[in-house]
């Protein structure tokens, strides 16, 4: 199988990454030491190439309506222009099929971006829920555009030394919200924990501008650092904390699941109908080891399990998110099954930490 390429190849190449399949994606891992470029995004700022993520835009009248049944937070939550809202998109049986992030830029436009994994199924599903709720619309996959997360505390700063002329329009963003400038698009949202903008912008000038964010000092970060930098924020990563087999609420995702207005949505009912018995937890390690994906979490209510886990450079301990029965409170002492010991570990309530520091 062929590995698919994003228009930055080149450049990590160039740069010294190495290089692995994510997803039947080539994509870099590191370019020398995770652990630095960890605290690189923590300290300063980083660069991270997410050109295979999809960018969706919904348009035409009626979007809105569209976007509140087949999202599970609510669209009319956000009517100030380029704000944007994170949800799950439900199957019928309450199943995630993506987390996502909505953009509100005019009553006709909707911009949405997807993972990389999922994205041609989560477009065809669009689709098929648009051709019979709101046949008026277009759903276009922006395939002409690439994408490149600048984060850390001296991330905002670098990209305006690099896109001066985006400053006036961007610097009043609040978190979560975006501004198209044009040929930029951006927006100050991120996967890291740390403030930050990521940036939408054709695929033909993304090279030109990942070569001019590391000549201002913004350094090239991989996957590895990418993502103990989201599990130390406490964010779920799709595939791994959450999928079609397990609903939001019991993937840490309540917070983005609308059950008070009335408006139906996709998975509504199913969520109604079945409560859900576990729910995500985040774990510290006390004992010696690592906390890995998949480990088994034995608990006095019941067995659980690890879905993301990894040794937190910031807090210099090992940290997991976990799914385990409800009973499970937070100052819990649990055991976690590593090769063949079980090792103590600490409920604790994520994030892990934020903002270069521990939240613990």
């Amino acid at each position: 199988m062929t590995l698919k390429t994003t228009p930055l190849n080149a450049a990590h190449r160039a740069m010294g990454a190495k290089m692995v399949d994510f997803g039947g994606w080539d994509m870099p891992v590191n370019y020398g030491s995770q652990i630095e470029e960890h605290h690189q995004v923590r300290n300063d700022c980083g660069m991270f190439d997410v050109c295979h993520m999809r960018v969706v835009d919904a348009k035409g009248e009626g979007v809105r309506a569209f976007l509140r049944y087949l999202l599970a937070n609510n669209a009319d939550k956000i009517t100030v222009p380029g704000k944007a809202l994170y949800s799950a998109m439900l199957r019928p049986n309450g199943g995630v099929i993506d987390d996502l992030i909505i953009y509100f830029m005019t009553e006709s436009w909707f911009r949405i971006v997807v993972n990389a994994g999922t994205a041609d199924k989560d477009i065809a599903w669009m689709k098929e829920q648009a051709a019979v709720h709101a046949p008026n619309l277009t759903i276009t996959s922006r395939d002409d555009l690439a994408m490149v997360a600048i984060q850390g505390p001296n991330a905002r700063a670098k990209v305006w030394e690099v896109l001066p002329q985006t400053q006036a329009v961007t610097e009043g963003l609040v978190n979560f919200q975006a501004a198209d400038c044009g040929e930029y698009f951006v927006a100050r949202t991120g996967y890291t924990g740390e403030d930050g903008f990521e940036v939408m912008l054709p695929k033909e000038k993304v090279e030109a501008f990942w070569y001019a964010l590391n000549k201002v000092g913004v350094k090239p970060i991989g996957l590895g650092a990418r993502d103990t930098l989201r599990l130390e924020a406490g964010m779920n990563l799709y595939g791994q904390d959450m999928d079609e087999t397990v609903g939001p609420l019991e993937s840490g995702l309540a917070w983005t699941v609308d059950l008070k207005s009335e408006r139906d949505f996709i998975g509504k009912a199913a969520l109604l109908a079945k409560p859900p018995t576990q729910k995500l937890i985040g774990l510290v390690l006390l004992d010696r080891g690592v906390l890995r994906g998949h480990q088994k979490v034995v608990t006095p209510q019941g067995d659980g399990e690890i879905t993301s886990g990894s040794f937190s450079p910031t807090l210099e301990k090992s940290i997991a998110l976990a799914r385990v029965p409800n009973g499970v409170q937070i100052g819990d002492t649990v055991q976690v099954a590593i090769r063949d010991k079980m090792l103590a570990a600490q409920v604790v309530k994520y994030p892990f930490a934020r903002n270069g520091k521990s939240c613990l």
